[in-house]
């Protein structure tokens, strides 16, 4: 009796194993394109990834006029996209990327710490994005290693001439691409960033015109090789895999040939995802450039630890969320706190810092000001035992965590 439930009990953790699919990513940057182009143009494959998943409106710049806002530049997106921070912390201005914050861990990184046996790549015409970004063989960026790099194509002039007409720099996206796809389908990389830069290019040179409209329509296609790639792993070798598509900003409303400000052509984006069932935030609440980390983070399994997470300024876009668009006051030595409910079940504890120190590499401690029922949806919370300048508030709930700064600024 004994050996026939040993027998089935092995039986059934075997099966388990074999049924869980290993779950890899892959996220796709095609630079500089506003929703309102991918919305009214005729994009095949893009359209049939929305068909099996799911197409969303998204937002970069941070908080317009806020502690927070960023500017609509594409190094600066691309980091907002990596660590799920906005400036004020990974330090990315521009794209001079001279002093990026490597404390805020990017999605890299997270995913090395906790699964080191997993694989990495990266597929782009900067080296910048692998050696400024992601910090790749530096120590101050956790001696991260990118397993598979495919990248410096602007660097080799030989084989991708400069010319006027910037056509070397689709050539080097049509190398980019066949470097992804073929790497995706033979060696199935657990985690994979693709940049693609012709798109923005055409925007500058001609802005809202043909020659944009036709770079986006090449780019489709683009798109369309490194999903097949994908979908044969899915079939070959029972893979599931997360696939994104995005951009770091979008254009100016006048002519389409400038980005950087706060207009709102210039902050929105969007996102085409193989994922077909996002949460209750992507879909009633306005997503933003990064989401996408803790999505992946959550997509993977990794578990992003709590120093860490209390720092992330986005909420995951797949699975169960407890709360969403909360905002902070600060009312005359008190913070007014509020927030929507998206999962009554469990409470928000409130946490409150009056220092900044992971900023330089240290810890903050919080101290517990309230815990709450979800469904209160508000707070009051006096802060006169804690004077200082600058609070940090971290609402901790079951499903996520949200943060908020207080910067006080001093009379006049």
């Amino acid at each position: 009796m004994y050996r026939k439930i040993f027998t089935l009990a092995l039986l059934f953790i075997s099966f388990n194993t074999f049924a869980q699919k290993t779950k890899k990513t892959v996220f796709i940057i095609a630079d500089g394109i506003s929703a309102d182009v991918i919305e009214r143009l005729n994009l095949p494959n893009m359209n049939r990834i929305i068909k099996k998943g799911s197409y969303t409106r998204m937002y970069v710049g941070g908080d317009k006029g806020g502690y927070n806002q960023t500017p609509t530049v594409s190094a600066v997106g691309y980091n907002s996209l990596l660590t799920g921070t906005w400036v004020n912390k990974h330090n990315v201005p521009d794209n001079d990327i001279k002093d990026p914050n490597y404390n805020y861990h990017n999605i890299f990184r997270l995913l090395k710490a906790q699964y080191p046996q997993k694989k990495t790549a990266i597929f782009s015409s900067w080296t910048d994005n692998r050696t400024k970004l992601l910090g790749h063989n530096l120590s101050n960026a956790g001696n991260l290693v990118v397993d598979q790099h495919f990248d410096g194509y602007e660097l080799d002039t030989i084989r991708f001439k400069p010319d006027k007409s910037r056509n070397f720099m689709h050539r080097i996206d049509e190398q980019v691409t066949e470097s992804a796809a073929t790497t995706i389908k033979k060696d199935g990389p657990d985690l994979s960033w693709v940049y693609l830069e012709f798109t923005d290019d055409m925007g500058h040179m001609y802005g809202d015109g043909p020659q944009f409209e036709d770079a986006i329509k090449k780019l489709d296609v683009q798109l369309g090789k490194i999903y097949d790639a994908v979908a044969y792993r899915e079939q070959a070798f029972k893979e599931e895999w997360l696939f994104v598509v995005t951009t770091d900003h979008g254009r100016t409303e006048a002519n389409g040939k400038g980005h950087g400000g706060q207009s709102p052509r210039q902050r929105s984006t969007w996102m085409i995802s193989n994922y077909p069932q996002l949460n209750s935030y992507a879909r009633y609440y306005n997503p933003a450039i990064v989401d996408i980390m803790p999505s992946i983070a959550r997509f993977m399994n990794i578990t992003i630890p709590k120093a860490q997470l209390q720092e992330i300024d986005g909420t995951a876009l797949i699975g169960p969320i407890s709360i969403a668009d909360a905002t902070v006051n600060y009312v005359n030595g008190n913070a007014d706190i509020s927030w929507k409910t998206l999962d009554q079940k469990g409470t928000v504890k409130i946490w409150a810092a009056t220092t900044n120190n992971v900023k330089t590499g240290g810890k903050d401690n919080y101290t517990l000001m309230a815990e709450l029922p979800i469904a209160t949806k508000h707070a009051f919370i006096d802060l006169k035992k804690y004077p200082s300048s600058f609070y940090k508030i971290v609402l901790e709930a079951p499903y996520n965590t949200i943060n908020k700064w207080i910067v006080i600024e001093p009379k006049k």
